[in-house]
């Protein structure tokens, strides 16, 4: 196992999409969503074990839910919580973390994940990112891991590669924005696009090149507290200074830029879980096509569904045809799994209209 390996998970999101599960004091990546007794944020820290040392695995979080990490995964310490005092973002995250990684070892190669995903082949995964920290170990390179589209899925950006490769890695040619669906056809046709999963590798030196070439103001804003990370007046400093970062993703502020950017296409049964209607793909149905997760359930003509109730409470549910039904604390939601795409919107609407205590 290489000590120069490390591991960024972003678990700082509110999973405002599984909403009423998720809430902002609880979001998604803390619960045990897939219903086997594990977080996805633990899920996502177990797979990881598996490339580099405990101590080499760093949460990049928002502050408020410190308390939740370290009580899910045994073992982490403060130290290891990268906690941003404002939400700005993946590049000012990324790069903060990157800095701090950089102060402890000059030479770590990173790996960057989500930590809500599901992925079902985790061997083949592993597999994969140990050939990217390879690549990257030994070439200055942004390297992405594309997932291998398997619909004309319009929920994703998409990737188009370049087809001649060198040790299984391919030239990006250009990042894509969710399509329409028929340019998303049109992608799954060419044989050539992946699904942008959000998982990046490549060593900390690549990184901060990138940072100050293409985004030389968060650069410069977090290069001024070079001296002060990992000591005692780091915090004083970030707090300071994070909330005037710019609030950009990494996808714009080095990705769609950088001319060294690489992928590898692969699939390992991955899903971002990012709405009901992912879930529900990922989920073992029953006879009737249904995700069903309730104790006292009555279900009749009902098909197509994703249907989570409270444990105490009696359902009663007839003559629904894929929709969503989840019960959840002081909300419910029922919406057509169709329109899922719109529930953000909605939960947004709802804040401004009857206070975030539902939110």
């Amino acid at each position: 196992m290489n000590n120069n390996n490390y591991v960024l998970i972003m678990a700082g999101g509110v999973g405002s999409r599984f909403w009423p599960k998720s809430r902002n004091n609880f979001p998604k990546q803390f619960l045990d969503i897939l219903g086997i007794g594990k977080s996805l944020l633990q899920l996502t820290h177990e797979r990881f074990l598996k490339l580099c040392p405990s101590e080499n695995i760093f949460i990049v979080t928002n502050s408020q839910y410190r308390d939740i990490i370290l009580d899910q995964l045994k073992g982490i310490t403060d130290a290891q919580l990268i906690c941003e005092p404002s939400r700005n973002n993946t590049a000012p995250c990324i790069a903060y973390a990157s800095f701090k990684l950089a102060a402890l070892n000059p030479n770590a190669n990173i790996v960057v994940a989500p930590s809500d995903h599901f992925i079902l082949y985790e061997d083949i995964f592993v597999s994969k990112v140990e050939q990217a920290l390879a690549y990257t170990e030994k070439h200055n390179a942004l390297v992405t891991l594309g997932i291998a589209p398997t619909r004309p899925d319009t929920g994703y950006g998409y990737i188009q590669y370049d087809a001649h490769e060198e040790e299984g890695i391919h030239k990006v040619t250009e990042f894509k924005e969710k399509p329409a669906l028929e340019k998303a056809k049109e992608y799954l046709a060419a044989g050539n696009y992946v699904w942008n999963a959000g998982i990046f590798i490549w060593k900390v030196s690549s990184i901060l090149e990138a940072l100050q070439k293409h985004s030389p103001e968060i650069h410069a804003l977090f290069q001024e507290g070079s001296a002060l990370y990992n000591t005692d007046q780091e915090r004083a400093f970030i707090d300071e200074k994070y909330p005037t970062s710019p609030n950009i993703s990494i996808d714009y502020a080095i990705m769609e830029q950088a001319d060294n950017v690489y992928t590898i296409p692969a699939d390992f049964g991955w899903s971002d879980l990012g709405t009901w209607a992912s879930l529900y793909e990922a989920a073992p149905r029953n006879e009737e096509n249904n995700v069903i997760s309730a104790k006292q359930i009555n279900v009749k003509e009902t098909t197509n569904s994703i249907i989570h109730i409270h444990t105490d409470k009696l359902a009663v549910i007839r003559g629904l045809d894929d929709f969503i039904v989840v019960d959840e604390g002081n909300a419910l939601l029922i919406y057509p799994k169709g329109q899922e795409q719109e529930i953000k919107a909605v939960v947004a609407e709802m804040a401004k209209e009857f206070g975030e205590n539902f939110i």
